[in-house]
């Protein structure tokens, strides 16, 4: 297993394209100020060994050299091999509401954003837990099963969106019941459900699925995201609001944040209702409750012994900077002899060098 480490760096190969762009145009430049110095057989005459190719090939070599320096910052670090360990920790899964409703802007930057900063900073403060994640709107989808990668969870969380889901409404019932087979019954261990909503449910009938979720030991926690006054819901194209979402009538839909459900579904299964407009309230709450909760102890495999691996990129990066210093820009005589750049041309019986 491949880790990156500070992938930041990686915004460094944006350098590439510009130093690219500036050669072209000193090329540019460069054909221009010679045509007004002298005709193109006199320069021939002037400098024959002159080579537009060696010019390219130190601009590969520096764009290498570059690439392979940027790798090494970021610190590639490969794991040698994978252990089993024992961990203690509680199995948690997060139900996002990823419906139209949550679109709206009513909470800064809009519902689903601050659910998913909430979900993000929530894992940033768990320890040796599992986590999984859950999508709904009209119907409940896995993105990703109990795991202890909270790398993977945060990069599946940042990649949802409310056109996921075709089917429109939020089946929190059925979010309820997916979540049930996320969990092990081979494995004994302490059960969480998250369910990051606006409590806009549509399907009913969720306190009882609640109910029946809490007999197979599962405890749902229900952190509403919206507020009381609401919002429209706006309709973006290529990101950019259009219109706002109206009914029938013509007239605007605002959405409001339904804590009575989110409050009632939390009650039915033994959890609690948490508001979600302030992230380091939530955060504190979650951790509390967690804290509450008897850890269990499982198995894991994950590697180990991961080492760095960056030098050797630095190396290279070293390697073709020095081999840079020795290209010149004119012909060497044994590559002139392999014509290697397709550099000599007959014009008759006459080799000239490009």
């Amino acid at each position: 297993m491949v880790v990156l480490e500070e992938k930041i760096w990686f915004w460094l190969l944006l350098v590439i394209p510009v130093i690219v762009v500036l050669f072209l145009v000193f090329l540019y430049w460069q054909k221009r100020t010679r045509r007004k110095f002298a005709s193109p057989e006199l320069l021939k005459f002037l400098a024959p060994n002159r080579s537009r190719s060696k010019s390219i090939l130190k601009l590969v070599l520096i764009i290498l050299a570059l690439s392979s320096l940027v790798v090494a910052l970021v610190n590639p670090k490969m794991g040698t091999k994978m252990e089993t360990v024992k961990r203690e920790g509680v199995d948690i899964v997060f139900a996002i509401d990823v419906s139209k409703s949550m679109d709206a802007e009513d909470i800064a930057p809009n519902r689903l954003e601050k659910s998913k900063q909430l979900v993000s900073q929530i894992l940033n403060n768990l320890g040796s837990d599992r986590v999984g994640i859950i999508a709904y709107a009209g119907g409940a989808f896995p993105q990703l099963p109990i795991t202890t990668d909270f790398s993977s969870a945060k990069m599946f969380l940042q990649a949802l969106n409310t056109d996921m889901i075709s089917s429109q409404g939020t089946a929190i019932s059925d979010a309820i019941e997916l979540a049930t087979t996320y969990y092990d019954d081979d494995e004994q261990t302490n059960r969480v459900l998250f369910i990051i909503s606006d409590g806009e449910d549509h399907e009913g009938n969720v306190e009882d699925i609640a109910k029946q979720a809490a007999e197979k030991g599962i405890r749902i926690f229900t952190i509403g995201v919206g507020t009381q006054k609401g919002g429209p819901i706006p309709v973006k194209r290529n990101g950019v609001i259009q219109n706002y979402k109206k009914d029938r009538q013509g007239e605007t839909v605002i959405t409001k944040l339904n804590a009575q459900t989110l409050e009632e579904i939390a009650s039915a299964a033994n959890g609690s209702y948490i508001e979600g407009n302030v992230t380091a309230n939530v955060t504190e709450q979650v951790q509390g409750e967690l804290q509450n909760i008897e850890k269990t102890e499982f198995e894991a495999k994950q590697f180990a012994d991961f080492q760095s691996h960056f030098q050797w990129f630095l190396a290279l990066a070293l390697a073709l900077l020095f081999l840079d210093i020795f290209v010149l820009e004119r012909s060497t005589a044994w590559l002139k002899k392999l014509n290697l750049f397709n550099e000599r041309k007959n014009n008759g019986g006459n080799e000239e060098s490009a």
